[in-house]
């Protein structure tokens, strides 16, 4: 048995809407086990909405819909699924009260148009909507296949799949197993070749594991199928560290952690402290270490140095060198860390100096040029050419210096706990 998920509104072809309701629908469905393989998105047009319905239920005994259930005529999710099964719609006393009285709640009197929302399919119960006007419904047209319909306000449609659909689910036998994933990032490495290094275990039964790439970054999805989420994740346990084991440390996550996360808990455990220069990415990096609670205790600052004499007075970067080199190069990235890591006296400094476009770039030092500046204990500096390529816009240049820029102090990181523990 599989579940299909169905949204409809125009509104969601033209894309004025994101569909975070097929994204909810598909974790709840995870959650109780119960596997679906296709999602569609329709217009609110009877004729198209009957061919889904068609093709639906012909590969899936579970339909789930969202939107249409409102009062205007474009609403017609509940009309037509009637038309299509042959069965009438008929008026619930019940649903028109419930109408009424919570527009009484708000001093407004109910209007007529919102009456079409108390017709239902004969023989449909309702799936009550206890923050909203529109109901759905719970429908078993014929044996072996049933209809849940849902209003597209996801808040609304979240309540109602809480407090009716998954009780219900439940007494007709789902939720004795569960589907439960865990999600490996990557850093470093391209889609391509991560998966040549792993593919051994795409074809593994239970667990399952899937590539796919993330905002300039990897993932492995590992799925496990299991009476619950314990006995799922001991399934999911060995896969992964075999997986963590050859990506090594193109591995630097799992689930919600991210690299400046990562990078937090790696500052915190090993007493460092961080300061940052950055030049192309305007404050990016700094702001991607201050979205983690708790950052101060070991990101003290920064210096936003876009203009070449900030280098040199904030930074002392050295003028020839910039006349010479220019802003964008190993040698100015070097002194930008050490810079920052003097003026603000922590143990470590990152810098980053680039082109993220769209202009200003040359034949030697084209858009998506960016050097990577990390200033350490003891002295150490390093420096880091990146090419991301003209062809990327400015935003994603920056996103990918900035977080480049993390991925290589966590490396660093990690290989100074390994010096100082061997």
């Amino acid at each position: 048995m599989s579940a299909e998920i169905i949204c409809v509104g125009t509104e969601l072809l033209l894309g004025d809407i994101l569909n975070s309701n097929s994204q909810f629908i598909a974790q709840q469905l995870a959650k109780l086990g119960i596997p679906h393989y296709y999602q569609t998105v329709v217009g609110d047009n009877p004729e198209r909405l009957k061919q889904v319905i068609e093709i639906a239920t012909s590969r899936a005994e579970i339909l789930i819909f969202t939107g249409g259930l409102g009062p205007t005529p474009d609403d017609l999710t509940c009309e037509t699924i009637a038309d299509f099964f042959g069965v009438p719609l008929v008026e619930r006393a019940d649903i028109i009260e419930d109408i009424t009285n919570k527009f009484a709640q708000r001093d407004r009197v109910m209007s007529p148009s919102n009456r079409k929302q108390a017709l239902i399919p004969q023989g449909a119960e309702v799936l009550p909507n206890p923050t909203g006007t529109a109901p759905g419904i719970i429908w078993q047209p014929r044996p072996g296949l049933t209809i849940f319909t849902f209003p597209g306000v996801p808040s609304e449609m979240h309540r109602m799949w809480t407090d009716t659909a998954v009780p219900f689910l439940k007494s007709q036998g789902w939720g004795e197993e569960i589907i439960y994933s865990r999600s490996l990032k990557f850093w470093g490495i391209g889609e391509s070749v991560l998966a040549e290094k792993v593919s051994a275990y795409f074809n593994l039964p239970n667990p399952t594991v899937a590539p796919y790439a993330g905002k300039g970054e990897v993932r492995l999805r590992i799925s496990a199928k299991a009476s619950n989420s314990q006995a799922a994740a001991a399934l999911i346990s060995p896969v992964e560290q075999q997986l963590r084991e050859i990506a090594g440390l193109d591995y630097y996550g799992t689930d919600n952690e991210t690299l400046a996360s990562v990078v937090g808990g790696l500052l915190r455990s090993s007493g460092g402290t961080l300061s940052v220069a950055e030049s192309c990415t305007g404050g990016g990096l700094g702001q991607l270490l201050t979205e983690i609670p708790g950052s101060s205790d070991y990101f003290w600052g920064g210096v936003i140095a876009y203009d070449n004499s900030v280098k040199v007075r904030l930074l002392a970067v050295n003028s020839e060198d910039l006349e010479n080199f220019g802003a964008v190069s190993a040698k100015v990235a070097e002194q930008m860390a050490v810079g920052v890591k003097n003026s603000l006296n922590t143990k470590w400094g990152l810098s980053i100096t680039g082109i993220a476009g769209p202009t200003g770039g040359t034949d030697t030092k084209p858009v998506g040029l960016v050097y990577i500046g990390l200033a350490g204990p003891e002295d150490q500096v390093i420096n880091y050419e990146c090419r991301f390529g003209s062809m990327r816009n400015r935003a994603f240049i920056q996103y990918l210096s900035a977080s480049t820029a993390l991925d290589k102090l966590r490396r660093s990181l990690i290989s100074k706990y390994n010096e100082s523990t061997s």
